[in-house]
């Protein structure tokens, strides 16, 4: 089938002008369908690929809409793996704890580093080198839960400068 240039274009604009996912394969579905197009002829014509094709003509004739599974991709975090990390880590650290000197902010202030807090969970949390993560990982979690690595000090007074002479030159 010969379409003209200017519908092709149409049709590819309007396709992207739908979010991604099952509105769009809908659009293409009946695109197709009215068309009366084949799934390889409609990829050479428009640019879209088989497999999405495929489920869209699929959803039309079966009615059911295939939901993405976006949120299953990518890299479980630690948690997943090791539960009781978290709560490991919380543990070791509440004793070097400090607040803010100045209580201005809700900041706990942390005397452990995480190369530490690292080898504190292999010695007193019995878990392997292999098992536990990166020591950047690590930070990221002492981050998350909020400890901040910092010295721990004293809240001191400031000082008392004493007043200026109007007399004096400086």
């Amino acid at each position: 089938m010969d379409l003209a240039p200017e519908l092709i274009a149409l049709i590819r604009r309007t396709a992207h002008a739908f979010p991604w996912g099952p509105a769009r394969r809908r659009y293409m579905a009946d695109t197709v369908a009215s068309l009366n197009l084949g799934q390889r002829q409609a990829t050479l014509l428009f640019g879209w690929g088989r497999d999405t094709l495929r489920k869209a003509l699929h959803e039309r004739r079966t009615g059911i809409t295939c939901q993405d599974a976006t949120s299953c991709r990518g890299r479980k975090p630690i948690e997943f793996h090791l539960p009781h990390l978290l709560d490991d880590i919380r543990d070791l650290v509440k004793d070097h704890v400090q607040t803010d000197p100045t209580f201005r902010t809700t900041r706990l202030y942390c005397r452990l580093t995480a190369p530490e807090v690292r080898r504190q969970l292999v010695t007193r949390k019995s878990y392997t080198e292999a098992q536990l993560p990166s020591l950047q990982t690590i930070t990221t979690k002492l981050n998350t839960l909020g400890f901040r690595l910092g010295k721990v000090r004293k809240c001191r007074p400031k000082k008392k400068f004493p007043r200026r002479m109007p007399s004096s030159l400086n």
